[in-house]
């Protein structure tokens, strides 16, 4: 029989009114409680869309600008990279300023191809240009032989015409999330070990790694295992090239800008137009 209000002492009812609406907070913030705040759809404003990503993305927010390197006296030849953000490139511009060679993204993670990829990649050889073509690792998304097959299929092939430069493993700071895409040093090593042996098998050439020292020693802890087989392309704003990741004793191509003429990522190709073309020929 349910006692009456009144009979109720004074201060059961106080602890009463108390500790139901304290449990019943606790209660709306386990899983599956109906007022449970929706979790967002879009991401957050300062991450960039899927599909956006492009070579030195992180650099400036990780490794800083210094100078533009100045006139050097060893013989390097110009280049430039380009991506969808890009769009339609003025490629006669370009060929008349001096650039020779480019790279075109072609492909990014398992999920993305460059909209704007056959106006870059059959412009920049319609002027002349020696051209290869680049992939933008996300090794979390999947395994590094899935995204070297689709880099492959997606137009990162190479022919042997003299006029195709070996493709390229973009591999730097996730724009998307954790820097090192959620990896240890030795996953992320097997990762690119896995990527790079694809590319291989498909193509018949070993693919150039594109990357930043600071990241590489974060993300690989500085492994050393690559330089004898895989051209590197360092990424670093400043005079010098810097220090190199471990094992490579010299970059093949320096990317040393973000803000050059025409399109703003320009490079340094180390050597003279025919060591470009040797590259191409391999």
């Amino acid at each position: 029989m349910p006692v009456p209000r009144s009979r109720i002492p004074r201060r059961s009812r106080v602890a009463a009114a108390t500790v139901l609406p304290a449990t019943l907070a606790l209660l709306l913030t386990l899983p599956g409680a109906a007022s449970a705040a929706p979790v967002p759809t879009d991401p957050p404003a300062d991450i960039p869309a899927r599909g956006t990503a492009h070579m030195g993305m992180g650099v400036l927010a990780h490794d800083g600008r210094g100078q533009l390197p100045p006139g050097n006296r060893a013989v390097q030849t110009e280049g430039v990279d380009v991506s969808s953000h890009q769009g339609n490139v003025d490629w006669p511009t370009l060929w008349n300023s001096g650039v020779k060679w480019a790279y075109v993204k072609a492909t990014e993670g398992n999920y993305y191809k460059n909209g704007s990829f056959t106006q870059q990649y059959n412009g920049s050889y319609n002027v002349g240009m020696i051209r290869g073509t680049y992939h933008f690792g996300t090794p979390n998304d999947s395994s590094g032989a899935n995204q070297a097959n689709y880099f492959v299929d997606g137009g990162g092939g190479w022919s042997p015409d003299g006029r195709t430069l070996p493709g390229v493993l973009d591999i730097e700071w996730n724009p998307y999330g954790a820097s090192c895409y959620g990896k240890t040093a030795s996953q992320m090593v097997d990762w690119i070990r896995d990527f790079v042996n694809t590319y291989r098998a498909r193509t018949g050439r070993d693919a150039v790694i594109y990357t930043a020292t600071s990241w590489w020693k974060t993300c690989t802890g500085n492994y050393g295992g690559f330089a004898s087989t895989n051209p590197l392309w360092i990424a670093r704003y400043d005079t010098t090239v810097g220090e190199l990741p471990a094992g490579w004793d010299f970059q093949t191509i320096w990317q040393y800008t973000s803000t050059g003429p025409t399109v703003g990522d320009h490079n340094r190709f180390n050597g003279a137009l025919d060591r470009v073309q040797a590259l191409a020929n391999g």
